[in-house]
């Protein structure tokens, strides 16, 4: 049997790309495959092998050309991929294919080799609560309730593999740095099974329709070595050196880091054991909480229908007084101020500018068109059902900085001189009051805009494919920053000289004078 991507690309040239992330369905590319099935080839008793999440047989084909004994369980839930799996090994007696769900059965079935590209949904696109029970009922383990529900298929499979299994799973990378990936990490570690990450280049997208990132995750039940390697792979091309590096399991030919069990911390970002950390180059760094609190913009909920152009204010006769100014969308920003001007700007544009907030309920027109909210079912989304009342904005004042969620050139802060509100496009960011006078807000502004904020900050980066990046609130506020009170006064003076200069001119010159001042100060 051969082993490409021809099934999979004939595939997904013939079903609709709708249908495809229904059931995420990401096809692994040859390469990856082989590499995996090279890790589960390396146990000499290798009999029984498991995939979770067949699709069309990727793994099994790379198995199978090198190994044409072994006896391989699939499941899938899908019909129409498992129709087309089941054509493809037809003539495999030993490839047994069962049209049902992973996660809820096979429980007492143990194997040799378990590998797997799982579906990659978020926590709110499946039902987590009861896969949630699930694990943990079985497990006996404590877990997040953001979890993925990738986490959730390779946690059951190291569970079910054998003395002396080996497990090979590709899973996006996100929950190395996350928050819910703690306590999977924390997994790993007490099971004591985990021995090598594998981190693709989050540049290079290995899934054709998927945006994220990847790591190869290999474990093994076995005494062969207390420590866990780490590789970070740039190309496809540099796979193949990870491959021997694999197949020589448990010795090694490289020069990778390796981390014993008892130096692995599962509650920091895991990129620190497989890249350098921007922040190591600078002295005297403090948590940004130190002098401001991150927060997520205004989520409403209902954004079509919570927030106004002026033609639509117009059209259902709401009055201004019952419209909060807000910027809605990212792309509405230009540069890194936001002026009276700007905003006005977008309000000649018929941007959406304005949230519905409704201080009473005197106004006629605010009660119909509430009453149009609740006939549209507006009052039972998520959000607005756990409100009080559903149409209740959060309590969010102008911030004065605001920062971007996603980007793929750096974090960009946005000085909101017109003292508007923002929905989660935008996290806020609000200077704590202690540092005001020692810390003006416009010198923190100043620090955020250069070169040096940027790379601190993507320590705590989330990475999702083709070089995106996200930050949530908290990967902000535990982020670091050069202790500003450090600064002489001389020092301040120049600072914000350099800076009205750029808030004048907008010269980006001026921000690398800036930032040459800092590098001065607290490189190390």
């Amino acid at each position: 049997m051969s082993v490409d991507n021809g099934p999979e690309l004939k595939y997904a040239r013939l079903v609709p790309l709708e249908h495809r992330k229904k059931f995420a369905q990401f096809f692994t590319p040859c390469p990856v495959a082989e590499l995996m099935a090279s890790w589960l080839l390396g146990n000499e008793n290798l009999k029984t092998v498991l995939d979770p999440a067949f699709g069309l047989g990727i793994f099994s084909r790379a198995l199978l050309s090198r190994k044409d004994d072994i006896r391989i369980k699939g499941f899938e839930i899908d019909k129409r991929i498992f129709g087309r799996a089941a054509k493809e090994f037809a003539d495999r007696k030993n490839v047994d294919l069962q049209m049902n769900d992973y996660l809820y059965g096979d429980w007492r079935n143990q194997y040799d080799g378990i590998i797997c590209n799982p579906p990659y949904f978020k926590f709110h696109d499946y039902d987590n609560k009861s896969a949630l029970r699930e694990i943990e009922s079985r497990l006996k383990c404590r877990l997040n309730g953001f979890t993925n529900l990738y986490t959730l298929f390779l946690l059951k499979s190291i569970h079910q593999l054998k003395p002396g299994g080996r497990c090979a799973y590709i899973v996006p990378s996100e929950f190395l740095n996350s928050g819910y990936g703690k306590l999977v990490k924390t997994y790993l570690l007490e099971t004591g099974t985990l021995r090598h990450v594998i981190v693709i280049d989050f540049e290079e997208n290995i899934f054709n329709d998927a945006l994220t990132t990847a790591s190869i995750i290999l474990c093994a039940k076995d005494d062969e070595t207390d420590g866990v390697r780490f590789t970070y792979v740039r190309s496809m091309e540099e796979l193949d050196a990870v491959k021997k590096t694999v197949m020589t399991y448990p010795g090694t030919n490289d020069a990778t880091a390796a981390y014993s069990f008892a130096e692995l911390d599962p509650e920091v970002k895991w990129r620190v054991y497989y890249q350098p950390s921007n922040g190591d180059r600078f002295k005297n760094l403090v948590p940004f909480s130190t002098f401001a609190k991150v927060v997520r913009g205004i989520a409403t909920g209902a954004n079509d229908y919570f927030t106004f152009n002026p033609s639509k204010a117009r059209k259902y006769s709401i009055d201004e007084r019952y419209l909060l100014p807000c910027v809605c969308k990212a792309v509405d920003v230009r540069g890194h101020f936001f002026t009276d001007s700007d905003f006005e700007e977008l309000k000649q544009k018929e941007k959406k500018i304005f949230l519905l907030n409704v201080q009473d309920l005197n106004d006629r027109h605010v009660r119909k068109y509430l009453r149009k909210g609740e006939d549209e079912n507006i009052d039972k989304k998520h959000l607005t059902a756990h409100r009080h009342p559903w149409y209740a904005l959060e309590n969010r004042p102008p911030s004065p900085i605001w920062v971007s969620v996603f980007n793929r050139t750096g974090l960009r802060f946005v000085r909101n001189e017109a003292k508007v509100s923002n929905l989660t496009a935008f996290h806020c960011v609000y200077p704590q009051k202690q540092f005001r006078t020692d810390v003006p807000t416009d010198l923190l502004f100043a620090y955020l805009l250069t070169d040096t904020a940027r790379h601190i900050f993507e320590d705590n980066r989330r990475e999702y494919g083709n070089g995106l990046q996200k930050f949530e609130p908290n990967d902000l506020n535990k982020g670091k920053i050069p202790d500003l009170t450090t600064l002489s006064p001389s020092d301040k003076v120049r600072i914000m000289e350099l800076y009205r200069r750029y808030a004048k001119d907008g010269d980006k010159n001026w921000i690398k004078e800036i930032d040459a001042v800092f590098k001065t100060i607290y490189v190390s």
